[in-house]
């Protein structure tokens, strides 16, 4: 009794283990079964050599955009460095005709001025001394004409000799001669008809010949001025300015007169939109560059002469072909985009681009009209 019972305890684990053991085979075995029989799920995107396919259940045919290109105008914008200069024809150096002493200013830094008023009073002794030769001058061509009638008078009754009349000839003429040569010497100096006049006590006052403002002041009343090459006053008519750009040598066949430009300055959010006015005909040679002026309204006076500004030109229009830059994918140092052969059938095609205009750049090789490239997501073709 005691062994039937002690086989009992020892082959009945052993039989449910069997079981258990063949059972969890058993479950194995149905679900690789179960996996073999279900379908493989498609891929999105199918290498076919150098061709992307994308079949037709493919969720990449939901999200990829795309897009015929065509030919159309191009205008590529370039950019120019630039600063805002006076208008050379309205900026005027004045400069004393000679030296002396500065007893009046009449006009302070910023002060407007009128074509004709009086900017400055000088004291200068050369100035005094030549308008005493011109007055000296005239006065003896006076006397002279004077004598040169009545020789005239008394020659007409026979009273007088003839050679009377020929000497108040000869010293009329020397005296004619004479006063123009002071007052030659005297307009030189400053006085009537040079942009200056005399005042009392024989200074020199001396008047802007443009209205505009005082823009530059070098001196001070009671100073002495004796360099003739150095201006003591500036006086600019700012109402009209000029931004000039500097265009290097190869952007020369995109420059003409009337070309649209738009001018962005640090002191103002909005561009300015003006055109050019002037290219000029020769290069500077230190730095091989060309100036390029286009003039403003300043009336307002927004546009301060030495303000630096960015000058954005458009090139002169041609036919072309631009595309989205979404549809431009990098590829190491080639940029390239994907082409549609077939329908969901794409080919990536490298690229040379030009111009960047705004969100589209141009194509200058590597498309054809006519072509569809993807111009969304194309990155997601991109592995």
């Amino acid at each position: 009794m005691t062994t039937t019972t002690t086989l009992k305890n020892f082959y009945l684990p052993c039989a449910l283990g069997i079981a258990a053991f063949a059972l969890t085979g058993w479950s194995v075995y149905g679900l690789q079964a179960r996996e073999a029989a279900a379908p493989q799920p498609e891929p999105a995107l199918v290498h076919e050599g150098d061709l992307l396919r994308l079949p037709q259940k493919s969720p990449l045919r939901r999200s990829l955009v795309v897009q015929a290109v065509a030919d159309q105008t191009v205008q590529a914008p370039f950019i120019l460095p630039a600063v805002v200069e006076a208008d050379p024809a309205r900026l005027v150096k004045v400069l004393p005709p000679l030296a002396g002493r500065i007893v009046r200013l009449n006009k302070q830094l910023g002060d407007a001025v009128q074509a004709g008023e009086v900017l400055f009073v000088i004291d200068a002794p050369d100035f005094a001394q030549a308008n005493a030769d011109a007055t000296k001058a005239q006065s003896a061509l006076t006397l002279a004409r004077r004598n040169l009638e009545r020789q005239r008078e008394l020659d007409k009754s026979d009273i007088a000799a003839r050679r009377d009349l020929e000497q108040a000839q000869s010293d009329y003429e020397q005296a004619a001669s004479e006063a123009a040569r002071a007052n030659a010497r005297l307009s030189q100096a400053g006085g009537a008809g040079a942009g200056g006049t005399a005042v009392a006590g024989g200074k020199l006052a001396v008047r802007s010949p443009i209205p505009g403002r005082v823009v530059a002041l070098a001196a001070a009343e009671g100073g002495y001025w004796n360099d003739a090459t150095a201006p003591l006053m500036t006086v600019a008519d700012l109402s009209r300015v000029f931004v000039s750009a500097n265009a290097q040598e190869k952007d020369l066949n995109q420059l003409y007169v009337g070309q649209q430009a738009a001018i962005r300055l640090d002191a103002y959010p909005e561009p300015l939109k003006g055109q050019v006015g002037y290219v000029s005909e020769m290069l500077d040679a230190d730095t091989r560059t060309v100036k390029v002026r286009m003039p403003f309204d300043n009336r307002d006076g927004r546009l301060k002469p030495g303000m630096f500004a960015e000058a954005t030109l458009l090139a002169r229009a041609h036919p072309g072909i631009v595309v989205p830059m979404s549809a431009i994918i990098q590829n190491g140092f080639a940029s390239r985009a994907f082409v549609e052969v077939k329908p969901w059938q794409f080919q990536p095609r490298e690229l040379k681009l030009g111009a960047q205009i705004g969100e589209q750049v141009e194509v200058l090789s590597g498309l054809k009209a006519g072509e569809r490239i993807v111009v969304k997501d194309g990155v997601l073709l991109n592995d």
